[in-house]
């Protein structure tokens, strides 16, 4: 009988092998060559391998200024405030007026979250602009509609909006232009601009189309031919806005009062903040929340508040990497890091079972701590941060890993002991469990369970993949004066119930709430609260300097692939377009930040370039597989060259993310 191919003693063998012959294999898997193939003919040592470096998409290489952003529209309005003079601040407050008013899975609505690099002070600072839950938004309020979260969309979905308010603090604080020049691009295309396939696609989708019909204000704006055949625009019309056009130009007018009365562009700027937030503005996105059975009250506006903070920061491997704090699931990836830096990633190789194994493990560990510890730091309890960052606390977290299979059941740590305390939460801890949250697991133990997707209706699995990744796009600007900014705007995607007459698309993320303590006695809904988000913006700095500046769409996946994309770079040596394009995996077993809030355990998607040994060996383990052609973001980032001094931008090569460079 012929012997049974050993192919965990193949994966062990690649293990093994120098690190010359890993990056011949990482060559081969990404241009989706069959190694084994290759071995039993020879025929890799009889032909130079195609250039490591080739990709889908030409790296932006810049002196000056590189702008990247989720649109291509969106990237020229940066392009255009950098040739006139802006720093890189500038640049990306005018991207980000442009991306919400071109709805790219954002709108004016929605929540701002942002790290600048700042050249004069050497520091990175972090910008807090989510908005809070408003009056009268209680647990009760909605258990009393038999609700276990709050709604995915529409009024009661929406926080506060926080783009307006986070794009005038950057520009005051850390910008150089007017509020005027600035928001000018946005508002050209507010006037009219050809409107996209995408966008048109978003609309004419049946689901989204019934609720922005229900919505009168939402049925206004996106449904302009009132009475025709199809009364959604179509691609390449010129597209208007007039409410929203409106709304900015009040803006731009406060800004205009303040300086003819000599104020300076900072209190002129912040002037029109307060319109927005304590005037005209105000009241009618409040009436028209109201209106549509909303929460809003105009003193919730008014008592919101733009957060300048200092942000999270761990170093891996002599870089430190910043992230804003819990109130992001941004120091997941922190985490993530310290357990792995205990490995050697470099030996498994790249996308190997073992590699793949090591990272979801880590991300299993970081994110079951994420589902429970992170919430508002403004409101009680206090969150664990510093133990959860502790480089011993990753090292204990590590001895859980079991390195023959997936652990279905992985649940939060106790990081207090090192910090110097006494975890308050035991009791809830005992009954925590992602499985609990997946009704395909029913009957499976912690230990056998695995996960039938066939059981599942093909909508309610769209519906959980939709939501998991749901809405955000990503801006990053950089420039020659030192100034680099990564943003992770969000909130305000399509089904946007728009706020009376300001043209305004409101946010959803009153979702990303738990209306139990049991779940995440940290990110229990309260008005004036601010919801624990997905969002999450990336500096990295490299000898005190700028090293990488990083973002990424996608809810849940957004760590994941930021901490692989950081990965390619640091431990494989890809350039930043290489590793924006790179094949990427993800995880599904950590508790979604939207609709039910479910887990699926041991669930991976792997693009289809993945071997089949490997794929062979993921099954041994205990995962659920599924793929995709693609599965790398969209990344967007900018690597500063140190050694040059030059700036090259990335982009993933799908979806709609463009960059500018000079």
């Amino acid at each position: 009988m012929r012997p049974k191919f050993d192919w965990a003693q193949l994966d062990c063998w690649l293990c093994q092998t120098d690190r010359l012959i890993y990056r011949l294999i990482m060559q081969i898997v990404l241009f989706r060559r069959s190694v084994l193939a290759l071995l039993i003919t020879g025929s890799c040592f009889a032909a130079a391998p195609e250039p490591f470096s080739a990709t889908h998409k030409p790296v932006l290489h810049g002196r000056h200024w590189v702008a990247i952003t989720g649109k291509p529209l969106g990237a020229t309005a940066g392009a255009k405030i950098f040739e006139r003079g802006g720093n890189a601040v500038d640049a990306a407050c005018a991207m980000l007026a442009v991306v919400c008013t071109m709805y790219d899975d954002v709108s004016w609505g929605g929540e701002t979250q942002a790290l600048i690099y700042d050249p004069l002070t050497k520091k990175v600072v972090g910008i807090n602009a989510l908005g809070v839950a408003p009056t009268g938004a209680t647990p009760e309020f909605f258990k009393e509609k038999k609700l276990k979260h709050p709604p995915a969309d529409g009024p009661l979905a929406a926080v506060t909006p926080g783009n307006p308010g986070g794009l005038m603090v950057m520009l005051a604080e850390f910008g150089s232009m007017s509020l005027k020049d600035v928001l000018e691009p946005a508002m050209q295309m507010a006037d009219g601009y050809p409107i996209e396939a995408e966008l048109v696609r978003k609309i004419n989708n049946t689901t989204n189309a019934v609720k922005l019909r229900k919505w009168p204000y939402s049925k206004k704006v996106f449904f302009p031919h009132t009475g025709q055949t199809n009364e959604a625009p179509r691609a390449g019309e010129i597209w208007r806005q007039p409410d929203l056009l409106a709304t900015l130009q009040k803006l731009v007018d406060a800004e205009d009062r303040e300086l003819k009365a000599g104020k300076d562009r900072k209190a002129a700027i912040l002037a029109a903040y307060d319109r927005f937030y304590k005037g005209d503005i105000a009241e009618e996105f409040c009436r028209g929340s109201r209106e549509q059975d909303g929460l809003h009250t105009v003193a919730d506006l008014a008592h919101w508040k733009v957060k300048i903070e200092e942000p999270v920061v761990t170093a891996y491997k002599g870089i430190e990497v910043y992230k804003l704090t819990c109130w992001t699931q941004g120091p997941v990836m922190l985490e993530a890091l310290n357990i792995l830096e205990n490995v050697d990633l470099q030996a498994m190789g790249y996308n190997s079972s073992r590699y793949i194994h090591a990272l979801y493990q880590a991300m299993n560990l970081a994110y079951a701590d994420r589902d429970f510890y992170y919430g508002d730091p403004d409101f009680p309890p206090e969150e664990p941060i510093r133990g959860l960052l502790s480089k011993a606390y990753s090292k204990e977290r590590l001895r859980l890993v079991d390195w023959k299979k997936n652990n279905p059941d992985i649940r939060p740590g106790d990081p207090y002991s090192f910090q110097g305390g006494t975890n308050p939460f035991l009791n809830l801890l005992t009954n925590w469990s992602n499985l609990k949250t997946n009704k395909a697991v029913a009957g499976g133990t912690p230990s056998t369970v695995s996960l039938d997707f066939d059981t599942q209706s093909s909508e309610a699995q769209a519906q959980f993949d939709a939501d998991f990744r749901a809405g955000t796009t990503s801006i990053q600007a950089a420039d020659d004066k030192g100034w680099a900014i990564s943003v992770t705007p969000s909130g305000g995607w399509l089904p946007a119930c728009v706020a009376g007459n300001t043209g305004i698309g409101m946010s959803q993320r009153m979702q990303s709430f738990v209306l139990d303590e049991a779940e995440n006695p940290f990110n229990v809904l309260v008005p004036g609260k601010r919801p624990r988000v997905t969002l999450t913006p990336t500096l990295a700095l490299k000898g005190g300097k700028p090293f990488l500046c990083f973002s990424v769409q996608g809810g849940d996946t957004q760590d994941q692939n930021l901490l692989q994309f950081f990965l390619n770079v640091v431990e494989f040596d890809m350039t930043v377009q290489e590793a924006c394009e790179a094949a990427n995996i993800t995880s599904y077993q950590m508790r979604s930040s939207f609709g039910e809030h479910k887990a699926e355990p041991g669930r991976v998607t792997l693009t289809d370039e993945v071997p089949s040994w490997v794929r062979r060996e993921l099954t041994r383990m205990g995962y659920t597989l599924n793929f995709a052609r693609k599965n790398s973001g969209p990344i967007t980032a900018i690597y500063f060259d140190q050694e040059h001094g030059t700036l090259w931008g990335g982009a993933s090569n799908h979806g709609e993310d463009y960059g500018i460079a000079w």
